[in-house]
C-alpha cells in the first residue's frame, strides 16, 4: 500500500459512534452485498474516508463479520494525520480514490463525495469502480451528523444499481425530509421533472394515505406506505423482515438524473 500518491482532497472528517449504523444494518442483510462477500476468495473491504476517528470502520468490520467472519477491513484516509495504528483486526492506511492499490470486493465511501462538486462524481465513481475486485460493489452514501437520515447508491463495475433511503422512524416527519441528505449525484436533482423528485412526492402521498396506521407507530405506518407505493407501480422490493429503520430502495433507473446539469 506504499508508493502511490493519494487521489482526492482532504474533507472535514466529521464522524461519530454509530453514525453509519443504518447503512451497516442494510449491508448486513442485503443479498447483493452478502453474495459479493461470500463469493469472494479474498473478502477485502475498504472504508474510504473514515474521518477524524476510525470508529465507524471498526463498527462496519464487526457487523460484516456476522456475514463473513474472515472479512479483511482496511480504513483509508487521505489526511496522514488521521491514519491510526491497526486494531481489532482492522488495518488503517493513507489513501484516496486510487484505494492505495488495493482491490476490495466492497468499498464504502460515506460523506466523501458530498464535499465535492457535482461534476466530480462520475469521475470518482469510475475510478473507484475500476479498483473493485471482480464482482465487487461500491456504496456511496451521505448521512446527517447523528445518522438519523441516510441515503446511498449501490454500484458495481458497470455503474449504479440502486438508491436506498433510510431514516429513524421517530425523527422524520415525512419521507421527503431525507432529501437534504441525498448523495451528491442526486442532491441537486430534487426538482420537478427528475425521478428522485417524483419518488419523494409519491412517498409523501403514500405516507399521508397510511395515516390511519399512525396509532400503531411509525414502523407499521411505513410498512403500509410501502404497500401503497407497490400498488401504484413503484418497484419497491418486499420487506421480508422486521426493521428498526424506515427504508426505501429502488432501482437506479427510477431516479437516474434526467436533465443535464447547468
Amino acid at each position: 500500500m506504499r508508493g502511490q500518491r493519494p487521489v482526492g482532497v482532504v474533507t472535514r472528517g466529521t464522524t461519530g459512534i454509530n453514525r453509519l449504523r443504518r447503512s451497516d444494518r442494510w449491508a448486513m442483510h442485503d443479498p447483493e452485498v452478502a453474495r459479493a462477500l461470500t463469493d469472494a476468495s479474498d473478502p477485502l473491504v475498504v472504508d474510504l474516508g473514515y474521518g477524524a476517528m476510525p470508529v465507524t470502520t471498526l463498527e462496519l468490520a464487526a457487523r460484516l463479520r456476522t456475514v463473513r467472519p474472515d472479512v479483511r477491513m482496511v480504513g483509508l484516509e487521505i489526511d496522514p494525520d488521521r491514519v491510526v495504528p491497526g486494531r481489532d483486526g482492522v488495518e488503517f492506511a493513507r489513501g484516496g480514490f486510487e484505494l492505495a492499490g488495493l482491490r476490495p470486493v466492497l468499498i464504502r465511501a460515506f460523506n466523501v463525495l458530498r464535499q465535492y462538486p457535482e461534476d466530480a462524481v462520475d469521475e470518482a465513481w469510475a475510478q473507484l469502480r475500476g479498483g473493485l475486485a471482480p464482482g465487487g460493489l461500491l456504496i456511496d452514501g451521505t448521512c446527517d451528523e447523528l445518522g438519523r437520515r441516510c441515503a446511498w447508491v449501490l454500484l458495481d463495475e458497470e455503474g449504479p444499481r440502486s438508491l436506498t433511503l433510510a431514516w429513524s422512524p421517530f425523527h422524520v416527519s415525512t419521507p421527503s425530509d431525507v432529501a437534504e441528505r441525498l448523495p451528491k449525484a442526486l442532491i441537486h436533482r430534487n426538482v420537478p421533472g427528475e425521478g428522485i423528485h417524483e419518488l419523494l412526492q409519491a412517498a409523501d402521498r403514500a405516507w399521508a394515505t397510511a395515516a390511519p396506521y399512525a396509532s400503531f407507530g411509525p414502523r407499521v405506518r411505513w410498512r403500509a406506505t410501502l404497500d401503497h407505493l407497490r400498488e401504484q407501480g413503484w418497484p419497491v422490493p418486499p420487506q421480508r423482515r422486521r426493521m428498526r429503520d424506515c427504508v426505501l430502495s429502488v432501482p437506479w433507473s427510477v431516479v437516474a438524473p434526467a436533465m443535464v446539469a447547468a
